[in-house]
């Protein structure tokens, strides 16, 4: 991304553009106690739209509620106005779809360390009430090898009403959960799945649900056809457990967590 020179926003200043997506742009800043933050904002020709300002509103709520080493850092919002935002830590680590690209596949304990302090985050996202819907390898930052979950654009609280349309997949297609592609609600086993595949990723260099066609990429999913060949022991035996087909059976974050700091995976209750 692009510097924009030093642009003011609220009390902010707005260094660097070094995010993009349809609807929103996130920028390096730097606070009033010049600690470099990251700021989102919706795009300025969407900045009025009811319906965004209600997902800015949502994600910044159910940032809140979190507290992790693993998962960013929600610190200031302001959702009124004409330019709303909504303040985050900064994380200044490398998107795990890139270091996958640059590095290679992790492998060994780097990796059990890896899935472990990601579940551990994941853990404590559940936690809170909050299901965060869209777990996949560009929402994961790693920073010394460990984990930060970033982009709660599309979370909820758990006891939320599905805010997803009828007939709209939530989340990304080879990381989403089959039960969504069947039109089924978002859940903590939803988000289980997703774990599953993005440490698949992190492990084979590869999404375990192939690339392609739309269509192809979720007959996959709904076939249980993952590829994971090249994933070691233990986690190898964890994901298959993850990526049950029938939600019901499989085990929670906190389960999986602790089976891998304690490197010994168990028949999940």
């Amino acid at each position: 991304m692009n510097g924009i020179g030093v642009r003011p926003l609220g009390s902010y200043d707005l260094l660097e553009a070094v995010g993009e997506g349809a609807t929103s742009v996130v920028y390096r800043a730097s606070d009033p106690f010049g600690r470099v933050v990251a700021v989102k904002e919706p795009r300025r020709e969407l900045a009025g739209d009811p319906a965004i300002r209600r997902r800015l509103a949502r994600e910044a709520r159910t940032m809140a509620r979190v507290r992790s080493p693993y998962v960013a850092e929600a610190f200031d919002a302001c959702l009124t106005g004409e330019r709303p935002f909504i303040v985050t830590e900064y994380v200044p680590g490398v998107p795990l779809r890139d270091l996958s690209a640059r590095f290679g596949p992790m492998r060994g304990e780097a990796l059990t360390v890896f899935a472990g302090r990601f579940a551990q985050g994941l853990a404590a996202i559940h936690g809170a009430g909050v299901l965060h819907r869209d777990l996949k390898p560009g929402n994961v930052m790693v920073i010394a090898g460990a984990p930060k979950i970033i982009d709660f654009g599309i979370a909820q609280e758990s006891h939320a009403a599905q805010v997803t349309q009828p007939g709209m997949l939530t989340g990304t297609p080879g990381y989403v959960a089959p039960e969504l592609i069947d039109g089924g609600r978002s859940s903590e086993a939803s988000d289980v799945f997703s774990w599953a595949a993005t440490v698949a990723f992190a492990a084979t260099g590869r999404p375990p649900f192939g690339a392609g066609s739309l269509h192809g990429v979720c007959f996959r999913v709904l076939s249980g056809a993952a590829d994971l060949g090249g994933v070691p022991e233990p986690v190898l035996s964890l994901l298959r457990l993850a990526l049950r087909r029938d939600p019901a059976t499989r085990p929670s974050a906190a389960w999986l967590s602790a089976r891998l700091t304690l490197g010994e995976p168990r028949r999940a209750s």
